[in-house]
């Protein structure tokens, strides 16, 4: 047996049931949690590497296999939480009854859930990524633009007409909004409860698409 079978034998060993690349995958994984409790609960500027190594009990030679530094960190938690509150948020809408309201309603209701059930998440994907770096600010208007463009183009599906700059404008102002509204929550300046949020949020989106609606129909 060669050197390089050997060191290939040696990194393919099974150690607590787990492969060497699902080992490295259950390493990255308590960064990605260790990050989410630092910076969810104490803030960014805590995000050390000392300390998320401390807090994932890990050393940084593996923090160092999955990540660049702490900013790589912060924008690859940016991402799974987000992916995971839009796929939550989406999956709500095609599983609603078929009528604009219905859809709206739950979706709405499903995002502001799956991102303020743990108030750390909320902290991190509205507050603490906010002029984090450009990579993370236009990670985050990525994500602004697109889910503003899904709820332009449900309401165009409902409308029977293309998706234009009025309904993608609307669609803008409102999500920011809901984003700004969200920080406020997760700031702890905002009193009213998730469900109220939803529900103030949705009858906004209502109130702009019959008004669209009505203009529809007037010509």
């Amino acid at each position: 047996m060669g050197h390089s079978d050997k060191s290939q034998g040696l990194s393919g060993r099974r150690y607590g049931g787990l492969d060497a690349e699902e080992r490295r995958a259950r390493r990255r994984e308590t960064f990605l949690e260790a990050a989410l409790e630092i910076c969810g609960t104490a803030g960014r500027a805590d995000l050390t590497l000392r300390n998320v190594c401390r807090q994932a009990g890990l050393t940084e030679r593996y923090f160092y296999e999955s990540f660049k530094d702490r900013d790589d960190l912060l924008s690859a938690l940016y991402d799974q939480l987000t992916s995971r509150i839009l796929d939550t948020t989406y999956a709500a809408v095609a599983a609603a009854p078929p009528t604009l309201a219905d859809q709206a309603r739950a979706g709405m209701h499903a995002f502001v859930h799956a991102v303020a059930d743990d108030v750390r998440e909320a902290r991190i994907v509205f507050v603490e990524v906010v002029g984090a770096t450009p990579r993370l600010e236009e990670q985050r208007y990525r994500v602004t633009r697109d889910f503003a463009r899904n709820n332009a183009e449900l309401a165009a599906v409902h409308l029977g007409v293309p998706v234009n700059t009025r309904l993608l404008t609307g669609a803008m102002v409102l999500t920011g909004g809901a984003a700004h509204t969200m920080a406020q929550w997760a700031l702890g300046h905002l009193d009213s409860s998730l469900d109220e949020i939803a529900d103030v949020i949705t009858d906004l989106f209502m109130t702009a698409y019959r008004q669209i609606e009505a203009e529809i129909a007037s010509t």
